[in-house]
């Protein structure tokens, strides 16, 4: 019986089984990996209607979460599409100013400025399903997201026309009325700056132990660490190799560059518990949840705000009120009761207001945040809601 299969037998779709089991395997990772601290940062891809990249707001639980931990080593498990560069250097500058040996574990994907926290690694953890990404910088424009280095390759291109042919193709206009000099100039700026990053973090962190050429036996010298950290960081950035930002980088890639990548899965009990860990993190996100932030003895949830509708008042509208949610999971609709004043009866069909607004639906198990709900109910009555 495959992992998933066995918990969706076992533990029923209950969160807070599953949200136990998490914390085992999480205690788990650290056993096997020698008593080392463990940090999750991660987030459900699938929900593109919610803030999944990384940004600014990142750094204040990822950063809560970080000062539970005190041990010698960090495994950093990573599941994240990307965002901000700079925020990706603020996290590793978090995490390089408390350990001076940190792995990054990717059992899904890391992309982007993933794959740049992953750079800053003195080892990175991946098996044959695990993917970096691409790190050439992504620009807006016109509500849209382009490669810089796609950008500068496109007004090169033109260039070279114009100085063959004397004539400036009439079909570019549009596009060089669009493009000022200071936005190519933020594309080059942003392409140079996720280079620089990965170009010293690769040679300070992930090559500090390459001391001598497998082959030759022969001192590796400073100078030779920066250029192969220089010839990784430029194929990561080259937006013509691989085409696509959401390009997957797989193990087999890292061992054509010749960056050393440790294959977990040759581990049966350790690839076996980041795997449990793994598909316990993707049950976890059949909730509203969209990041989770957490260590084997504590956590931080992101949840989508539930849409909730204006609480409807009941006969007794002084004592109670009711709201009807709708799960995004299986669209089972509930009936909840707010109480004013404790003791009061729950009405036949109502399912009580939960004291930590987090309502399991009874259709498919999935949380619900209604903590905008309380906040709604609450401002209207101008009472607090009461536990039943």
């Amino acid at each position: 019986m495959g992992i998933y299969s066995e918990y969706l037998d076992n533990l029923k779709g209950n969160f807070q089984a599953i949200s136990d089991e998490r914390k085992r395997q999480l205690q788990r990772i650290s056993e096997l990996r020698g008593g080392r601290d463990v940090l999750v940062f991660a987030a459900d891809i699938s929900k593109g209607n919610a803030p999944i990249s990384i940004h600014y707001n990142d750094l204040l639980p990822f950063s809560d979460q970080l000062s539970n931990l005190s041990g010698n080593g960090l495994d950093l498990i990573l599941e994240t599409p990307g965002g901000q560069g700079e925020i990706a250097e603020d996290i590793v500058r978090l995490t390089r100013e408390k350990y001076d040996d940190i792995a990054v574990i990717v059992p899904g994907c890391a992309k982007s400025a993933g794959t740049i926290i992953a750079m800053a690694a003195n080892e990175i953890l991946m098996e044959p399903i695990s993917a970096l990404g691409p790190i050439d910088a992504q620009l807006s424009w016109r509500g849209k997201f382009f490669s810089a280095d796609a950008l500068l390759e496109g007004m090169e291109k033109i260039k070279k026309e114009v100085e063959k042919t004397g004539t400036l193709n009439k079909a570019f206009i549009p596009v060089l009325q669009g493009i000022s000099p200071g936005e190519l100039q933020s594309a080059e700026n942003a392409l140079e700056f996720a280079k620089r990053l990965v170009t010293d973090w690769l040679a300070r962190y992930k090559f500090q132990n390459w001391e001598t050429h497998s082959s030759t036996g022969n001192p590796v010298t400073e100078e030779e660490k920066l250029t192969r950290a220089n010839e990784i960081a430029a194929r990561l950035c080259d937006h013509r190799h691989w085409l696509t930002h959401g390009r997957s980088i797989k193990l087999s890639d890292f061992l054509e560059m010749r960056l050393l990548v440790t294959d977990y899965s040759q581990n049966a009990d350790l690839a076996d518990a980041i795997r449990r860990y793994y598909t316990l993190l993707q049950m976890t996100f059949t909730t509203n949840i969209y990041k989770v932030f957490e260590t084997p003895i504590s956590q931080i949830y992101r949840f989508m705000g539930a849409q909730v509708p204006p609480p409807q008042a009941n006969p007794q509208e002084s004592r109670s009120a009711t709201i009807e949610i709708t799960c995004g999971q299986c669209k089972t609709t509930s009936r909840i009761q707010a109480n004013f004043e404790p003791d009061h009866p729950i009405q036949e069909g109502s399912l009580p207001f939960p004291g930590d607004n987090r309502f399991a639906c009874p259709g498919c198990g999935a949380v619900i945040d209604l903590s905008d709900a309380r906040r709604q109910i609450e401002a209207q009555s101008k009472r607090a809601i009461v536990s039943s």
